[in-house]
């Protein structure tokens, strides 16, 4: 006999609505982390210019988008976890994926240099990021 379990949601649908209405897209810790190094580092940027992706930051000059993606959100390590989540989180962020990689082609093939980082170590590794920046503005 086959037994079909369903994970269910431990929230209602408003409260789980509201949770994610409260997560932050825009000037996450991350973000400003790496904002006030480049500022200090008197890198010219802009940040969430609207363009394919919403790139956090872009150098305009250099044609380079920078990227800082949320380790669960857009999947570090996947692979290995995909199989601990519930099939709702294994589909949204398998999207995710797939969105970002198609969005980054999209920028590439306009021109564009694509430096990405994990939010994880924009925070921990601030100057690797910020060496890998200038690395990369060097270049253009």
């Amino acid at each position: 006999m086959i037994e079909l379990i369903l994970i269910m949601d431990r929230l209602t649908k408003k409260q789980r609505s509201y949770n994610m209405s409260m997560i932050r897209s825009k000037n996450t810790k991350p973000e400003l982390v790496l904002f006030k190094a480049m500022k200090k580092a008197g890198i010219k940027f802009k940040k969430h210019y609207k363009i394919t992706g919403k790139p956090d930051a872009v150098l305009l000059k250099e044609k380079i988008a920078i990227f800082i993606d949320g380790t669960f959100w857009h999947g570090k390590n996947f692979k290995n976890n995909k199989d601990k989540l519930p099939i709702y989180w294994q589909d949204k962020i398998s999207n995710n994926i797939k969105r970002d990689r198609k969005n980054r082609k999209l920028l590439r093939n306009k021109g564009w240099l694509i430096i990405k980082f994990w939010d994880d170590d924009v925070i921990k590794k601030t100057e690797i990021v910020m060496n890998k920046i200038i690395k990369n503005i060097k270049l253009c």
